[in-house]
């Protein structure tokens, strides 16, 4: 699908003759056949993502933070029914909704994670709090409800309100699919940004609600610092796929460690950890990824990969399939 540009009335980014600031954003990457979107789901797609990138490229025009402006961006994503995050997120297979979130700002190294949410609304704001107002980087389950009780700027919602029926129709599908032995779709709709700001630092910010119909408590790349998100002096990353595989393959690490140390482009280290490493060990998916020169990258081999971008000249896209 062609990129769709935004009103050109919207204020623009530094220009490269200031500080460059960038923001690329996802909405997860699969397989979602074109003729399986209505035109009026085109339009839904593309405009929540431009809502994610005008909260996130606010900030970051205004000289705020990258921290602040993934956390913006990934808020308007969770707050979304289309993505799977937040309100959006996936039944698992007891018919309920586990949600998993990290955050990580480049320059300090400090990190936030969270994992087996149930009561959360923005999965994102704990994980900002995990990392700025406790001593650890990860908490999961009962525990990390335990730390939300604590942090009144959380807000709380019984676990019902994550509820949709397009949600639950591809439960019923995928226990239908494994019923019969047959393999499930692979579709993930994990959400993320990543953002330059004015200072030249780098943040990732990355949250989902895993996998349709998973089980024993399982969870994927996505708190998992170094596997779903990533960010460090020169590079910051957010994936989306099959998560055991990002894992394994330490994915968003990875990609910023081929900058880091061997001194590749950006688009080089993306698309060979993600169309070359992830594939041959048996996985697929996509990832965004942005260097402290305000280079975009983002590769997927899943079909399709909700997707949106602001580049330092102020140019800006959104995208579903290829362009």
């Amino acid at each position: 699908m062609t990129a769709h540009a935004h009103d050109p009335a919207t204020p623009a980014p530094a220009t490269e003759a200031g500080p460059k600031t960038a923001l690329v954003i996802h909405g997860g990457a699969g397989f979602v056949p074109k003729d399986a979107l209505s035109e009026a789901d085109v339009r839904d797609v593309h405009a929540t993502l431009n809502r994610a990138l005008d909260a996130g490229h606010a900030i970051l025009a205004d000289g705020g933070a990258a921290l602040d402006a993934v956390e913006a961006a990934v808020l308007v994503l969770e707050e979304s029914s289309r993505f799977n995050a937040g309100k959006g997120a996936v039944f698992n297979a007891e018919g309920r909704h586990d949600l998993d979130a990290s955050v990580m700002e480049g320059h300090t190294r400090r990190a936030g994670a969270v994992a087996g949410l149930t009561t959360v609304r923005n999965p994102v704001k704990l994980a900002r709090a995990v990392m700025e107002h406790s001593p650890h980087v990860m908490l999961a389950g009962d525990g990390a409800e335990a730390f939300a009780d604590t942090r009144e700027d959380i807000a709380r919602v019984p676990n019902e309100w994550f509820d949709t029926d397009h949600r639950r129709r591809a439960l019923e599908k995928a226990q239908q699919q494994a019923s019969l032995g047959d393999a499930p779709d692979k579709y993930f709709g994990t959400v993320g940004a990543v953002a330059l700001d004015a200072h030249g630092h780098i943040a990732a910010a990355t949250s989902t609600g895993g996998m349709t119909n998973k089980k024993w408590g399982r969870v994927g790349d996505v708190p998992v610092i170094g596997a779903g998100t990533w960010a460090d002096e020169r590079c910051g990353v957010s994936g989306t796929g099959w998560g055991e595989f990002y894992i394994r393959n330490a994915v968003a690490h990875d990609i910023c460690a081929r900058v880091a140390y061997r001194g590749d482009s950006l688009e080089a280290a993306a698309n060979e950890v993600v169309n070359k490493v992830v594939p041959a060990a048996g996985g697929n998916g996509g990832a965004i990824a942005l260097d402290a020169d305000g280079n975009i990258a983002m590769p997927f081999n899943s079909g399709s990969m909700f997707r949106g971008w602001i580049k330092p000249d102020g140019s800006r896209g959104t995208a579903i399939h290829e362009e």
